[in-house]
């Protein structure tokens, strides 16, 4: 049976560049750059690239990125897109959770929720950090974005996505439990195809604290974390309530 983030990306390549969390790229890769010294040499990882907005852009600017995703038709869309902006790059099918790569990269990104933390347990989540840590070298940094579990205290989910105010994908919160950190949610959508579909979905949101917990298990000894602002991380943006995701900075 497949699960719903697998449900979600089956046939959504096209739509997915237009929603409005996707339209950060440039000075998403911006802050990137700058991250990693505007250092050329260095072997990117994309975990959970989506349709490759990121990759591609990076491979633009002269880096060498790998791109990884479980969606069939995600992959597809990078590699058309690749291929139009004559570009060479690596898009393959994987679990992040299983990744074949060991201590091939100097960096890994996963921006936009790629993979974690839409898992149906926190062990299932906890293993695509683990995993993404494995692909990775010795002295390596590691740079995300995921859902910070400081707001739903503070603010209604539902009102949030409310005020996206945009024609993609509708988020209804059905519960966000306190206990677990977890919303549940119904997911409306319409796919390539023009056919609206409606799925019940599940994302777990964290606190800092277990982010650098979870980091820190894992062999980080630097871990830094931010706001996350669509097309604008900085290191000034210090992380508050008010922030729907957070930025992770990670290095070993």
């Amino acid at each position: 049976m497949k699960q719903w983030y697998e449900k979600l990306f089956e046939n959504y390549g096209e739509k997915y560049d237009s929603e409005i969390f996707t339209q950060g790229t440039i000075g998403e890769c911006d802050f990137i750059e700058k991250e990693l010294n505007f250092d050329k040499s260095l072997k990117i990882l994309d975990v959970g690239c989506g349709t490759g907005r990121h990759a591609i852009e990076l491979t633009k600017r002269g880096y060498y990125v790998t791109g990884i995703d479980l969606s069939e038709s995600q992959i597809k869309k990078a590699k058309e897109k690749a291929e139009m902006n004559h570009l060479e790059i690596e898009f393959l099918k994987h679990d992040a959770r299983n990744l074949p790569f060991d201590k091939d990269f100097d960096v890994a990104i996963m921006l936009c929720e790629g993979g974690f933390p839409l898992m149906e347990t926190d062990e299932m989540n906890y293993e695509i950090l683990k995993s993404v840590t494995k692909s990775l070298k010795s002295s390596a940094k590691f740079i995300f974005t995921t859902l910070n579990g400081l707001f739903p205290i503070y603010h209604s989910i539902n009102d949030f996505h409310g005020d996206q105010n945009h024609e993609g994908a509708n988020y209804k919160s059905e519960t966000f439990d306190l206990m677990t950190f977890r919303d549940s949610n119904i997911t409306t959508f319409t796919d390539d195809d023009g056919i609206e579909h409606s799925i019940e979905c599940n994302e777990r949101y964290y606190v800092p604290s277990e982010i650098t917990w979870m980091l820190k298990s894992l062999g980080f000894n630097k871990i830094e974390i931010f706001g996350a602002k669509i097309g604008a991380y900085s290191r000034e943006d210090q992380l508050t309530t008010e922030d729907f995701e957070m930025l992770v900075i990670g290095e070993k």
